[in-house]
């Protein structure tokens, strides 16, 4: 039986740019980067308050990144996220869907990351 949850993995076509997006839009820690042994460059994230990492890879012989909608995404949970959607949209990124308030009273929004990936942003109630 497994024990729990280490990382996610997505891989991208532009590594930097996604790094980039992760740190300085969501506020993600780099914790790591390295080369697979196929040749996979790979950067590991964290969030301030997780354990769970995200793996963030780039392995041109797979060819394109196709990312369909509603495929996948990743959830985070925000202090504000009034605060954040403009935060983010500074740096270029504005919500993509709400923010909506949901039957529990959290806030959820959505913005799209680089090559198409959602995140899912949640505020709960206070």
């Amino acid at each position: 039986m497994v024990k729990k949850l280490l990382h996610t993995r997505y891989r991208v076509e532009n590594l930097e740019r996604t790094v980039a997006f992760y740190r300085d839009v969501l506020g993600l820690q780099e914790v790591k980067r390295s080369v697979s042994p196929r040749g996979s460059k790979l950067v590991f994230l964290k969030a301030p308050q997780s354990d769970e990492l995200i793996e963030i890879c780039q392995y041109d012989a797979s060819g394109p990144v196709r990312v369909d909608p509603d495929l996948t995404h990743l959830a985070f949970e925000v202090e504000n996220l009034e605060a954040f959607a403009a935060h983010a949209a500074a740096k270029g990124y504005p919500l993509s869907d709400g923010p909506t308030q949901t039957s529990s009273g959290s806030i959820i929004a959505f913005i799209d990351a680089p090559e198409g990936y959602e995140i899912e942003l949640i505020q709960h109630p206070s």
